[in-house]
């Protein structure tokens, strides 16, 4: 398989048209494609959302009768199925396409292989696995929610120095930076729903939007995820910058048999509330799937935190360390108890990233659970 400097390139730009769509296309992946003839593109598409056209035929339509005899780049396998929208191979075969560049395989068994296998049969030359890493961690949540039926979860936190997340009374404004919370309004631009303990509503009253940022290309402004609350015993306060669903929608995950009254008055301010037999992280993150959600935000104390790493609901962290100093004994850890007793026990992260944002530290990696 001869892969080219240009394949690559190609490849980029398939990725660069793909990440116009951050946070729009749950449950569909981020695909980017481009039409090239005699060294030039000719034709350009992404998928912008579930139940539109898919990249390829974007592109094709960019392109136009030019595009026969010419070569088609896609950073993830074309389909070979009917869903929402036909299939891209019999598009890409009908316009006379001769070969395709393949970014990577697709995990879905209703593809997985199919569509190359299919342009093959139809005298396509097809190659794969160009910048391959770069497609996967595009689309890492879609991966994950393939494989697992369950949403990417992320933990992030911020952190002093020493390892705290608020001082011993609570108080937690601000660990970071301006830089720094800039970032994550731009994470939950980009995440489908962002998730908190009733802790985090009494002592923090956040808004969990992006707050107008967007992502980083300014493509995803005023987006703002599902905010969800996770609380048994609904001890919430009437009165929440989360309760003001006319900016956000915002659900209220509880027990059976939590304070009604409660729940009518949250109800009445616009808050959905869905009651479990048993509220946990791995039940909360299933309807969440089954609402076609990909990429979950966890920004919880540090309760919650370890129940959902226990749950194996969290893959990736995003841990911000302020240079600060608390001190103290008493004052709240990013992740509570995960019954580890020994050094060699603790959870490794992988694929670490270090970077400064300013005067702050962010380390990102994943858990391999």
């Amino acid at each position: 398989m001869n892969i080219t400097t240009f394949d690559r390139a190609m490849m980029q730009r398939c990725l660069e048209l793909a990440r116009q769509a951050l946070g729009k296309t749950a449950p569909n992946p981020l695909v980017g494609s481009v039409i090239v003839k005699n060294g030039e593109i000719i034709g350009e598409g992404y998928h912008p959302q579930a139940g539109q056209p898919h990249a390829e035929v974007f592109a094709l339509r960019d392109a136009g009768e030019n595009a026969k005899n010419a070569i088609a780049y896609v950073s993830l396998e074309p389909c070979n199925h009917y869903g929402r929208t036909p299939p891209c191979t019999e598009a890409l075969i009908r316009a006379g396409i001769t070969k395709v560049v393949v970014g990577m395989v697709d995990p879905n068994p209703l593809v997985a292989g199919k569509g190359i296998e299919r342009l093959r049969q139809a005298g396509i030359e097809v190659i794969v696995g160009v910048e391959e890493q770069d497609c996967r961690q595009l689309n890492e949540a879609f991966i994950h929610r393939i494989l697992y039926q369950r949403p990417f979860g992320i933990l992030k936190y911020a952190m002093t120095l020493d390892g705290k997340i608020a001082t011993q009374t609570g108080h937690s404004a601000w660990v970071t930076g301006p830089a720094s919370r800039h970032l994550v309004h731009e994470t939950r631009a980009i995440c489908d729903a962002v998730i908190v303990g009733g802790n985090t509503v009494r002592l923090d009253n956040p808004n969990l939007t992006s707050h107008g940022v967007g992502d980083a290309a300014g493509t995803l402004r005023d987006r703002n995820p599902l905010r969800v609350v996770m609380s048994r015993s609904l001890d919430l306060p009437i009165t929440a910058n989360l309760w003001q669903t006319a900016i956000a929608p915002t659900v209220v995950f509880t027990q059976f048999g939590s304070d009604k009254i409660i729940q009518e008055r949250l109800r009445d301010q616009g808050v959905e509330m869905i009651e479990l037999e048993n509220l946990t992280p791995d039940l909360v993150m299933q309807k969440l799937y089954e609402r076609g959600l990909s990429t979950v935000l966890w920004e919880c104390g540090g309760i919650l935190s370890a129940r959902a790493i226990q749950d194996k609901c969290v893959q990736k962290v995003m841990a911000f360390i302020a240079p600060k100093i608390i001190g103290g004994g008493q004052g709240f850890s990013p992740v509570g108890d995960l019954g580890l007793e020994r050094m060699t026990e603790a959870l490794m992260l992988t694929d670490i990233t270090i970077r400064s944002i300013e005067s702050d530290i962010l380390i990102e990696g994943y858990l391999q659970n």
